[in-house]
């Protein structure tokens, strides 16, 4: 993450062991939280991880020992969700070898993505992401935006029904897709929808995340962060001393727990490569979540810098 979010979380760690440090914030649980998978109710981990740019890493990188305790500490804290795609170059198989050298595969749940056009080639990049990840079967396939939806999702069934995989799903990065988005959750085909919300980009509320709750369709979201955009935002800013009642004691947390908030969201998959910025995402799905009037305060208080 950029150097603003450093900064930040070093006056988050001062402040979390200072004696003057809110006790709501000192004794937040230290196990992510569940929601159930509405068509299911499986629980799941309210914060995952994605894999975009950050797992993707050559052979022999000195980045993949920090990454194979990312995953750790993810399974460690409760975590599960971990999100990729063949979009993300070397992602899928990062994640397959080191899951399986660490003998995590069991405690994650594995989410990844079909994004080519055609029935057989879509088959064939599928059946490359089960080689890469390991896998002899894929807790979600979703279809990486829209592409070629209606052929994807025919062998989407078709495996889900020989339990090749537990869930399907769409997905898109931008709120020009969340028309085509709220038209496809509204079917109840699909068991999942992944698609880009943030505190300061807000579009979802209005119609996708409610036609998500009315369907059924359990919610991932990508972007939280506006890919790091926040951070600029709040750089140099101190959290506002409200944002304790919600066992909130970071920056990234306060971006997070606006958006778990909102009942409609299942889990949150910020990506990252770093163990402190891990356990700081975490953190985000323990101890309190905002309410209606606590998240209208702060969208107010965003809207306001």
């Amino acid at each position: 993450m950029n150097n603003g979010r450093r900064l930040i979380l070093k006056a988050a760690a001062a402040m979390a062991i200072s004696p003057s440090a809110p006790k709501s914030a000192l004794s937040a649980s230290t196990v992510v939280q569940k929601r159930a998978i509405p068509r299911s109710g499986e629980p799941l981990p309210i914060v995952g991880l994605g894999t975009w740019q950050t797992f993707d890493v050559e052979p022999g990188s000195p980045q993949r020992p920090e990454l194979m305790q990312v995953l750790q500490l993810l399974a460690e804290l409760g975590g599960s969700v971990v999100d990729s795609s063949p979009m993300y170059g070397e992602a899928e198989r990062v994640v397959g070898d080191l899951s399986a050298e660490a003998r995590l595969r069991e405690r994650l749940f594995f989410a990844t993505k079909v994004w080519t056009s055609g029935r057989n080639a879509g088959i064939r990049q599928m059946e490359e992401s089960f080689r890469l990840m390991r896998t002899d079967r894929m807790d979600l396939m979703q279809v990486h935006n829209l592409v070629d939806v209606a052929t994807h999702t025919k062998t989407l069934k078709e495996w889900k029904a020989a339990g090749r995989i537990r869930y399907i799903g769409i997905t898109h990065y931008h709120s020009g897709a969340f028309a085509e988005l709220e038209r496809l959750v509204k079917t109840r085909e699909y068991d999942f929808v992944q698609f880009n919300y943030s505190i300061d980009d807000r579009a979802a509320e209005s119609r996708l995340l409610p036609a998500c709750a009315e369907s059924g369709t359990a919610v991932l979201i990508n972007r939280p962060f506006s890919q790091a955009d926040l951070f600029g935002q709040v750089r140099g800013k101190t959290l506002p001393p409200w944002a304790a009642e919600f066992d909130c004691q970071s920056w990234a947390q306060f971006f997070l727990k606006y958006l778990l908030g909102h009942s409609a969201v299942t889990c949150l998959i910020p990506g990252t490569s770093r163990t402190r910025h891990l356990r700081d995402n975490l953190q985000a799905g323990m101890g309190r979540l905002p309410d209606a009037a606590t998240r209208r305060r702060m969208a107010e208080y965003m809207d306001g810098l």
